[in-house]
């Protein structure tokens, strides 16, 4: 049986022996690179399943590779990324560039490959799943899983897999109301305290493409100490 192939990316040798030593004990295969240009050649030749990307790196820095990876229609990966602890805005960019996580520096090895665990599961499970989703439409807009297509007013709107991801889960109960925790567990695939505000950052993103004004949704709406809902034209 094949096992599952992580690309690690990190300029730090410790880095990549711990994180080499920890993958290998979890079962999987590592291919290793301390820089962003041979990460990209890797990904190329490579059969690669999932990649840990460090955001300082010599060259091609992180945020540049992962907008590389997330422009190209050659393939779809997920990405986790590594920060430092001052790199908490470099993170929350690298998120709303389509990230599928991040973590800081230090780690506990447990929780990365925990984590790592959750969203290649997830990433599968959208994968397998994308054929037998409903489609969906609310007035204007329009959801198409099979293709992973948003449209609004005709015209096609481009999101990252997390995006659709939260998108489609709200749309699929117009009203309801959604918890950060529910939303992190079924998007993301784990539950995590303290990772809700990845959450926060992917809705705004999403309001950033649909609502007229951002700042005053009226597509997807902030309960108050709650979460999120969609709000159907319906009128919930």
């Amino acid at each position: 049986m094949r096992k599952e192939k992580i690309l690690v990316v990190d300029d730090e040798a410790n880095i990549l022996e711990l994180l080499r030593y920890n993958l290998e004990s979890s079962g999987y295969d590592v291919v290793e690179t301390k820089n962003g240009e041979k990460a990209l050649e890797l990904i190329e030749s490579e059969d690669i399943d999932a990649v840990i990307l460090d955001l300082m790196l010599p060259g091609i820095n992180g945020i540049e590779v992962l907008k590389r990876i997330r422009n190209s229609s050659r393939y779809k990966l997920p990405v986790i990324m590594l920060t430092a602890k001052n790199e908490e805005i470099d993170a929350i960019l690298g998120l709303e560039m389509g990230a599928d996580d991040y973590i800081g520096k230090p780690f506990r090895s447990r929780e990365l490959i925990s984590r790592l665990k959750a969203v290649i599961r997830r990433f599968n499970m959208d994968d397998s799943n994308s054929k037998t989703r409903d489609v969906y439409i609310e007035g204007p807009l329009e959801i198409f899983p099979e293709n992973h297509q948003v449209f609004l007013n005709g015209k096609e709107i481009e999101m990252t897999l997390k995006e659709f991801g939260l998108l489609e889960k709200l749309i699929s109960s117009p009203g309801r109301v959604f918890t950060r925790e529910e939303l992190l567990e079924s998007v993301w695939g784990y539950d995590y305290v303290g990772e809700t505000r990845t959450v926060d950052v992917h809705i705004r993103q999403l309001r950033k493409k649909l609502e007229e004004d951002d700042t005053v949704p009226k597509i997807i709406a902030t309960v108050r100490g709650i979460g999120y809902k969609f709000k159907s034209n319906k009128g919930s």
